[in-house]
């Protein structure tokens, strides 16, 4: 282990997230909300915490190996999960405690969405922009952004990049270089959250609301500037406008980029998992729309198709955007719901959950195992489209899967511990693990009610699920630290 080269990149990485202070500054001025001295403040503690880390060992610039990118990256997500929370701290208009301003860091940068701020529409514009902005960098991952320009500092960027980049499919490039690489999906995450911010100012939105949108729609966070999340704006337009973004960006974005650099829009239905994204929201869809219709809770046929299509893709893909209280639909509609989320989005895109390439891969291992029990000697491979998927991912894919059963149940146990109701752990866990944010039961609008012990738990939950579990899960092996 390299500790020395560890502690110069954390330090580095620490002082770069201090410039993300100046923005909410700069609107703190224009907007003349008094915020600008919260994070001209936060802006020197976070620089400084840096430096301090930095300067003893400055000259430390050993390679990076594999066990030392898993390290950064955790301790990186930790570390700004809790210097993130300066600015909530700070704000004297806040008065939240240091549980409650770390949980709402770590929910912004982990695009979980999930809150303790009530009376958003009377909060300084500052303070808003800085939520969303989290959100908005926390998405495509900020070691991701940080890979390229580590090579520039003398350091490689490969290890970052695989420890942090989710899904099974890790190994593929999109350029021959991580750097490009890199670039490459922050220009295409760039470019669309530029598109999704003028479609929502054009739809009716300000300027500032459409900015402070765009950023939580394309990181798939759910954070909004308004208490009642979309449904304050009253318009089929912008609901419609962020559905197309939410499911936009539940997409791998290395197919973006691919499409982009070849103008050929064949290549999005040309992938299996695509068309599995697809096909689950579409069913879903069709569920929901009929439940709603059947149940009559509804009598608005128009109301039961924006209201439903609209609550379905924002679930599904994680975003947890709200155009009405879906915790209250009748029957199994909340719980379908919830269920949704740990599907979640594709391997590579924005959005939370186990994705939607490991659940096909466990659906076709699955018919595999069924095949075997008629031809037993047969050999049946697991495909994805043409392409012969070798064992190693396959049971990658199933270990995933079995960690993931024992953490969540490990975590609805520490929930009812803490006294909350089976429905609300249930729901908790649902809202944290797979970065969803909204949930059922006492949590349904927010995290601001449930006790201190489990909203620290939910900050571990959001950070296993942004990690993807096995990141944080493998510092806690003896092997790992073994020599």
């Amino acid at each position: 282990m390299r500790a020395f080269t560890v502690q110069r990149m954390l330090g580095l990485l620490l002082a770069m997230f201090s410039v993300t202070m100046v923005p909410p500054l700069v609107v703190g001025l224009i907007f003349d909300d008094g915020g600008w001295r919260v994070f001209a403040e936060s802006f020197g503690v976070i620089l400084g915490a840096g430096l301090v880390l930095w300067w003893p060992v400055r000259y430390e610039k050993e390679e990076l190996r594999l066990r030392d990118g898993f390290l950064i990256v955790a301790l990186f997500w930790i570390v700004l999960g809790v210097f993130g929370a300066a600015p909530f701290l700070l704000a004297d208009t806040l008065e939240l405690s240091i549980t409650d301003a770390v949980f709402e860091s770590v929910s912004g940068l982990t695009t979980t969405g999930a809150t303790v701020l009530i009376g958003l529409d009377n909060l300084a514009p500052s303070i808003l922009f800085y939520r969303q902005q989290l959100q908005w960098f926390g998405g495509l991952g900020i070691i991701v952004l940080a890979v390229a320009v580590l090579p520039m500092l003398g350091v490689g960027g490969m290890q970052l990049y695989r420890a942090e980049t989710p899904g099974p499919m890790k190994d593929s490039k999109l350029t021959p270089k991580i750097t490009q690489t890199a670039k490459a999906l922050w220009y295409v995450y760039l470019g669309i959250t530029v598109v999704c911010a003028l479609a929502y100012w054009l739809a009716g939105m300000s300027a500032f609301d459409a900015i402070c949108h765009s950023f939580s729609t394309v990181a798939i966070g759910g954070f909004s500037t308004h208490d009642s999340s979309l449904a304050f704006f009253d318009s089929l337009l912008i609901e419609s406008i962020a559905t197309f973004f939410m499911f936009l960006s539940g997409i791998n974005f290395a197919l973006h980029f691919m499409s982009w650099r070849s103008l050929d829009l064949r290549i999005y239905p040309a992938d299996p998992e695509f068309r599995a994204y697809v096909q689950i929201l579409f069913t879903m869809c069709v569920v929901v729309l009929v439940y709603l219709w059947l149940s009559g809770y509804y009598t608005d046929p128009v109301e039961i198709f924006t209201k439903g299509i609209f609550q379905v893709v924002s679930v599904a893909t994680t975003t947890g955007f709200t155009t009405t209280a879906f915790d209250v639909w009748p029957g199994s509609l909340p719980t379908l719901l919830i269920f949704s989320s740990f599907i979640g989005g594709c391997a590579g895109s924005t959005a939370g959950g186990m994705k939607v390439v490991r659940w096909l891969l466990l659906y076709k291992q699955g018919l595999r195992e069924i095949k075997r029990l008629v031809h037993p000697s047969a050999e049946i491979p697991v495909k994805l489209g043409d392409k012969a998927i070798s064992a190693r991912v396959v049971d990658s894919v199933w270990g995933f899967f079995a960690i993931y059963v024992v953490v969540l149940a490990t975590l609805i146990l520490i929930f009812l511990a803490t006294g909350l109701d089976s429905a609300t752990a249930f729901a908790a866990v649902a809202a944290t693990l797979n970065n969803l944010g909204p949930g059922i039961g006492d949590v349904a609008s927010g995290f601001g009610g449930v006790n201190d012990v489990a909203k620290w738990t939910s900050v571990c939950a959001m950070l296993l699920g942004r990690l993807e579990i096995f990141t944080l899960l493998v510092l806690i092996t003896p092997t790992f630290w073994q020599r």
